[in-house]
């Protein structure tokens, strides 16, 4: 068995499930699992589970790729604006 972590985050909370996989599982077991532990909980029916883009510690991959133990898979959510663009405009603003 592998243990590893799902992690969801708006800007107000973070959710994390630990989940426990037979060796071969993939990310979208994983999902699958935090899923189930998620239940019925009112936050977390707010997670957009099977459209969400996901990744590994920060690098995007696919939900049939492999992931191993200790692993923290996360959904990302869509960034409302590019983040260099509004550090560029930050900037812009502060210079003036």
């Amino acid at each position: 068995m592998k243990r590893c972590t799902v992690a969801w985050a708006t800007p107000a909370a973070q959710f994390l499930w630990e989940v426990e996989l037979p060796p071969a599982a993939d990310i979208g077991a994983a999902i699958a699992a935090a899923r189930r532990l998620a239940g019925a909980d009112a936050a977390a029916a707010q997670v957009p589970w099977d459209e969400a883009p996901v990744g590994i510690f920060g690098e995007p991959r696919t939900r049939a790729d492999g992931c191993a133990d200790g692993d923290r898979i996360e959904l990302y959510r869509p960034l409302p604006r590019d983040p260099r663009e509004r550090r560029r405009e930050r900037v812009r603003r502060q210079r003036r």
